[in-house]
């Protein structure tokens, strides 16, 4: 059977504006490496948590932001632009790059190492000035291209009796 789905092009809405130049994960030839040591995990979530990073939209989006600052925190949907075109064929990887974790398929990770590299991280909206959005707690590095921005809304978006692994229980540092 045919597709007959209309052409998909993604165009940046704007893009991040952070202290962040380097991934916390690096791609390699079969799986996904740590940027940092294993006990220092915890302290740079820490620091990401805390971070105040912005989102410049640009001013042909303007428009499109006027009640983005009812809600307390965003969606923000991005593209890791630093990960290696040639590294998005993997199948599996160690989680978060913890050999000491079974390998599982991609659609079972939030690795950035995918066929259609689309990142989303639920962010506090600290402030917004224009079409700047200061944001907490956001993981995306300098540069990155911001494809949209959502209103998070936990009635919306809960899913009732949702549940992961324990495996993935335990990769929560914060």
């Amino acid at each position: 059977m045919k597709n007959t789905w209309p052409e998909m092009n993604l165009n940046p809405i704007g893009k991040v504006v952070s202290r962040l130049t380097v991934p916390s994960l690096k791609t390699t030839k079969d799986s996904l490496e740590s940027g940092t040591n294993q006990k220092n995990i915890k302290k740079e979530h820490e620091k990401i948590r805390d971070m105040v990073s912005e989102i410049h939209v640009f001013e042909s989006s303007a428009r499109r932001l006027k009640g983005i600052e009812d809600f307390s925190h965003i969606l923000v949907i991005y593209w890791p632009h630093l990960i290696d075109p040639e590294k998005r064929n993997l199948e599996q990887v160690h989680p978060m790059g913890r050999k000491d974790i079974e390998k599982k398929g991609i659609f079972a990770t939030c690795s950035p190492a995918r066929p259609n590299p689309v990142l989303v991280s639920a962010v506090r909206l600290v402030e917004r000035d224009g079409c700047i959005l200061k944001v907490r707690g956001f993981e995306a590095v300098n540069n990155s291209p911001v494809i949209d921005i959502k209103p998070y809304s936990p009635h919306y978006l809960i899913a009732k009796g949702a549940s992961s692994n324990i495996i993935f229980k335990n990769l929560l540092y914060f």
